[in-house]
């Protein structure tokens, strides 16, 4: 029987999660999938080559008047990417089936959803949406279009949705204006501009009449929970009802975050803090809950390295507190190969660690360990023989938090990526803190070619 092989060596697994392999190899068989090339070698060498796998691929969506332009024309502007509406296509772009879908709209029927979906593959297959990444504005408009998108391949990683009461929508589309040079929308009563030439050739666009903006209001509403359906796992839901900056703040934060992989991920945690500062009670949290290996920093470093290198660690994870305690041992951990992809700081008011180490006990008879604040002993009997450790002492606590520190500003440098964590609350507020750094990916990073 063919042995069953065992976990990647550190060096190998770090090189792996620091160059996102995984996610590399992830992205390229997806794109296999979908396109179905007849020579899969050629395609995949291709999609390397264009290396736009971190552009932007946003759908903005949402009920007339809610401010799907003005959003798009934001991001593009942010991002470089490149706007496509059902305006740019049919007006702005000198695209094969532009003239087909031109005669749809001279004869006022409706453009199939198959030709809307045709042009728009047409237009993201040029190279500059290839290379920049896109932002599909106000489509798709229904389930139907939206599968039509997904089985061409276009298929989105952020889907923004817009919303706001029908009353606002309403009110909004009698006020709207439109810069005819920068195509950028304003409004007479919440957004008017304060350049006197860019008011004076605001036009005013042929929208729909109340009557006909509640008709589409009543269409959208009924298209939307299909559009959900099928973009549920990438969409998240704007109120547009606020000030458009906030809007434009949390659309931004949004279509920059980064879907949690499908990669396998092996946890390297290191909790770095003051005594006193809970990192020996949230490594045991961790290792309860996710398995990880809890290793305390009593192991000098050569012990260190063999508990490293176990199976248990290598294939579960492990989380290391207290150490390193200076950037000479970081180094020494990284010289190993054993490379944390997750680095916490703890912060703590000097009066908070000498309140929770100082009132320390510990009862010589059972060894059970007692706090006289937070948990004082249930009888005066036990009360009266608990001892303190000379470590716990004020001055002794005064010594360890100045090395502490003594240290601490070239060690964050070293670890640069590190998150900084409020110690000063609730363990579990703490614990759900760290879990959301954990689960979540890092930024991406861009490697210099050697």
């Amino acid at each position: 029987m063919a042995e069953l092989a065992g976990p990647w060596p550190p060096p190998a697994g770090a090189y792996a999660e620091e160059r996102e392999l995984f996610r590399l190899l992830q992205n390229m068989l997806e794109e296999l999938i979908i396109h179905q090339p007849d020579d899969p070698i050629q395609f995949m060498i291709n999609h390397l080559k264009q290396n736009n796998d971190d552009a932007p691929r946003i759908c903005v969506l949402g009920p007339p008047a809610s401010g799907k332009t003005t959003v798009a024309l934001w991001l593009c502007k942010r991002l470089g990417a490149i706007r496509i509406s059902q305006e740019t296509l049919l007006f702005k772009e000198a695209l094969a089936l532009t003239e087909e879908a031109k005669a749809y709209k001279e004869r006022k029927e409706k453009i199939p959803n198959a030709l809307w979906a045709s042009l728009i593959q047409e237009r993201l297959s040029n190279v500059d949406c290839i290379k920049q990444g896109w932002i599909l504005e106000g489509f798709p408009e229904n389930q139907e279009q939206a599968w039509i998108l997904q089985s061409s391949g276009i298929i989105p990683r952020h889907v923004v949705v817009l919303y706001a009461p029908d009353a606002v929508l309403i009110e909004r589309n009698s006020g709207k204006r439109i810069d005819p040079i920068t195509e950028e929308v304003y409004h007479t009563t919440f957004d008017w501009p304060r350049d006197m030439l860019i008011q004076e050739r605001l036009v005013k666009p042929e929208d729909p009449s109340e009557k006909e903006i509640s008709k589409k209001l009543l269409e959208y509403h009924r298209s939307f929970p299909g559009i959900f359906q099928v973009y549920q796992k990438v969409l998240k839901s704007i109120n547009a009802d606020q000030p458009s900056m906030d809007v434009l703040s949390q659309v931004l934060t949004y279509v920059q975050t980064r879907h949690r992989s499908a990669a396998p991920f092996t946890p390297r945690i290191v909790f770095c803090g003051p005594p006193g500062s809970g990192k020996s009670l949230q490594a045991a949290l961790l290792a309860q809950k996710y398995g990880v290996v809890n290793i305390p920093d009593k192991l000098v470093m050569k012990i260190l390295t063999e508990r490293l290198n176990a199976l248990d660690c290598m294939t579960n994870g492990w989380v290391l507190y207290g150490f390193p305690r200076d950037v000479e041992q970081g180094k020494q951990l990284q010289e190993s190969h054993f490379v944390p992809n997750r680095v916490f700081f703890f912060n703590l008011p000097y009066e908070s660690i000498v309140e929770r180490l100082s009132q320390r006990r510990i009862d010589p008879v059972t060894g059970e360990r007692y706090h006289t604040t937070f948990r004082p002993a249930p009888t005066p009997e036990i009360q009266a023989r608990l001892r303190q450790n000379p470590r716990d002492k004020e001055e002794n606590i005064e010594m360890c938090v100045e090395s502490y520190y003594r240290n601490i500003k070239e060690l964050e440098d070293f670890y640069e990526d590190a998150f900084y964590v409020n110690a000063d609350q609730d363990p579990f507020a703490v614990f759900e803190f760290i879990e959301s750094c954990i689960i979540k990916p890092l930024p991406c990073k861009k490697f210099k070619s050697s």
